[in-house]
């Protein structure tokens, strides 16, 4: 499975797509965004993701995660979010 790369200039509505496809293909995404724009797109993407699922029915949950991420030999600290069904309680 692909990890979803967002950037600050990332539209929210294609990476919503892309995140929703993956869920629907895999049962589970990986979203990594680094610094504060590309983490506000994700999160917003997210939540619109969330709406696709849910008309599939699908309810998902997002767990936050830090990753470490080597860009031009220097290491990043990127947020990753993973998305899952929720399981019952």
């Amino acid at each position: 499975m692909d990890v979803i790369k967002v950037s600050g200039s990332s539209r929210t509505s294609a990476v919503a797509g892309a995140i929703a496809g993956v869920f629907r293909e895999n049962h589970r995404a990986e979203v990594q965004a680094i610094g504060a724009g590309a983490v506000n797109q994700a999160v917003k993407a997210l939540v619109l993701a969330r709406g696709y699922l849910q008309e599939d029915g699908f309810d998902v949950i997002c767990t936050p995660e830090f990753a470490d991420v080597e860009i031009d030999d220097k290491v990043r600290t990127a947020i990753k979010l993973i998305v899952e069904e929720r399981t019952p309680a």
